[in-house]
């Protein structure tokens, strides 16, 4: 009877051993079924650290739990994660043009075989004035060579990359606009400095391989002053533009489909912690500005005329010479409403001096191209009118009059949303103008590969004459 009884408690013991067990490791398939990875010590497998650093770094991914609580927590750091971790970078390799073509022409001086200046010790400036407002590509320039050994990353949209075939695009980086304004007025016998440089920079892309893969659709050239690239533009017209407009370009050399159309630089101050509303900006509608103008801005002194004497509104002569950019800051600053009319070409500095001073823009320009209107809806913050319209007797004043202080109201606060998307910093800070230009490139990548793979469709079957074309596509290519 006692022995029987024994067995019956260890058949039970048994039982009960082995039921554990399979609990146990049906809990673990359970666990590993969801994705869920199993806690060890990482220390006994080679690699330790290697793994360990990857295993810090999936429950970083995943809600903190606080030990005083016991309650998921979110911190910043694990929400800024999240969003850069959903953030595209743009892949950007920029030549190293020697120097002539960028830095140098700011006054910087190499040191020994250096191509570039040392950006940590400092910054060579920009000249000021006017030439200011198409200083595009120093700060596209700055931007990328920053992108190396910046520690924060989070909010970058383009990164530099030393090779070629992992890029997306490929950055030429002349200062065009500086060129033309230092180097195109001629003293009797001088040779021009900006023509040359012009003719070196053809000769040199053109011999790039990179050129020769695609034709140089896959280039970024900035030829943002009006009349910069001028000897040069038509033979490099396959590459992707940065400009100010289209009005001196025929659109087989520049368009919408291919280029970007980035902001100038302001030149007024920047309207910092404005409190001010619609009943502290006493002048209806502002302009201070060249008047007399050619093409399409003849329509200034046309308005000039209608609208110099009119009750609440400043329209006058005014230039950046002596204290003009301070008298238009605090101009504009004191004004609910801001014309900006068409010039020698469609686009003007003063759109982006009014969106700085959070005075809401009046738009007269038929033809004008505006900065990331793909993403960007200009029609809450701007007011737009037809050129033929804006020349009919009292037309513009009696728009402007009933636009009500809510809506106006309304377009203020949305200018002081947006101002950031125009402003050029360095270094270069989330949604500033320099990384939404890199997104608009960025959303321009997949029209360009289209382009660049229909181009190649009957590369195969091209017969030069020695034989059969070989047909390669890079590593780049082949993962889109």
């Amino acid at each position: 009877m006692k022995l029987k009884m024994v067995l019956t408690h260890k058949s039970l013991f048994v039982l009960f051993l082995m039921t554990s067990a399979l609990l146990v490791l049906s809990r673990l398939l359970v666990l590993r079924s969801n994705g869920r990875p199993l806690s060890f010590d990482l220390s006994i497998l080679p690699n330790s650290k290697l793994l360990a650093m990857a295993e810090n770094e999936h429950h970083n991914k995943s809600p903190l739990i606080s030990a005083s609580k016991g309650e998921k927590k979110e911190t910043k750091n694990d929400i800024s994660r999240k969003s850069d971790s959903n953030r595209q970078v743009l892949k950007v390799f920029m030549y190293d043009l020697p120097s002539e073509f960028h830095f140098s022409l700011l006054g910087w001086k190499r040191k020994r075989k250096s191509v570039w200046p040392n950006i940590r010790a400092g910054v060579p400036e920009y000249p000021g004035g006017l030439n200011l407002q198409h200083s595009i590509e120093y700060w596209l320039t700055l931007d990328l060579l920053n992108s190396e050994f910046a520690d924060n990353l989070g909010c970058r949209s383009a990164i530099r990359v030393h090779n070629s075939s992992q890029a997306d695009v490929v950055f030429v980086p002349f200062f065009s606009s500086i060129s033309y304004n230092r180097y195109s007025k001629l003293k009797p016998g001088q040779k021009s400095i900006n023509n040359f440089l012009q003719q070196k920079l053809v000769q040199f892309l053109t011999e790039q391989e990179e050129w020769k893969r695609y034709g140089g659709k896959d280039h970024i050239i900035v030829a943002h002053h009006p009349n910069s690239l001028l000897g040069a533009r038509t033979k490099l017209w396959p590459a992707m533009f940065i400009l100010a407009d289209f009005g001196r370009y025929p659109s087989t050399v520049a368009n919408v489909e291919k280029d970007v159309i980035a902001p100038y630089r302001h030149m007024i101050r920047s309207y910092v912690n404005d409190s001010s509303g619609f009943d502290s900006r006493p002048t209806l509608l502002y302009f201070q500005g060249a008047i007399y103008r050619k093409d399409g801005g003849m329509i200034r002194q046309e308005l000039f005329y209608m609208l110099q004497n009119e009750k609440d509104v400043h329209f006058s002569f005014g230039s950046a010479q002596k204290n003009g950019v301070d008298e238009a800051s605090q101009g504009m600053h004191s004004s609910k409403f801001c014309l900006n009319i068409a010039g020698d070409t469609p686009s003007s500095n003063r759109l982006f001096d009014a969106i700085a001073s959070h005075c809401v823009p009046v738009v007269i320009s038929d033809e004008i191209e505006l900065p990331y209107e793909d993403v960007l809806n200009y029609s809450e913050f701007c007011v737009f009118v037809r050129t033929s319209d804006a020349l009919k007797e009292n037309f513009l004043l009696n728009l402007i009059k009933n636009i009500s202080r809510e809506e106006w109201t309304r377009m203020w606060k949305r200018l002081k949303e947006v101002e950031r998307f125009f402003e050029f910093r360095y270094p270069s800070q989330d949604q500033d103008a320099v990384q939404m230009i890199w997104q608009a490139f960025l959303r321009k990548v997949p029209a360009v590969k289209r382009e660049i793979h229909k181009s190649r469709r009957f590369t195969r079957t091209t017969l030069p004459a020695e034989g059969l074309m070989s047909f390669h596509v890079p590593n780049f290519f082949r993962n889109s």
